[in-house]
């Protein structure tokens, strides 16, 4: 009995369970089948990815203060982070993984580091 690839369709060899003729077929199907959430998920990521850079490059001491207009100017978006903390002093602290950022007044940043 020959089984088709799921992908191109051309006649599968090789284990009886396979489903795709090729790695690259097996990819393409699987590209094809998460594409939406992909997308999605991949455009989140990658403002999560350059927020997280230029809080690193600002922040090379591990405590520092920059203003909004030079966060805004490097394309940071202030939509997309990963957590928020409360201090025990009422003080907000929006965090990308282990950098963090606190509004102070007059438009500045405190930028702060996390030990891990």
């Amino acid at each position: 009995m020959n089984k088709n690839c799921l992908e191109c369709g051309d006649t599968i060899v090789g284990r009886e369970d396979k489903k795709f003729c090729s790695d690259g077929c097996r990819n393409a199907y699987n590209n094809k089948i998460n594409k939406d959430s992909n997308n999605f998920m991949r455009n989140v990521n990658n403002k999560l990815r350059k927020n997280y850079r230029i809080l690193c490059e600002l922040n090379t001491e591990g405590k520092s203060k920059t203003t909004r207009t030079k966060l805004l100017s490097k394309g940071f978006d202030f939509d997309y982070f990963t957590n928020i903390l409360q201090t025990k002093t009422g003080n907000t602290y929006y965090f990308l993984y282990d950098q963090g950022y606190m509004l102070l007044e007059n438009d500045y940043y405190m930028l702060v580091k996390k030990d891990i």
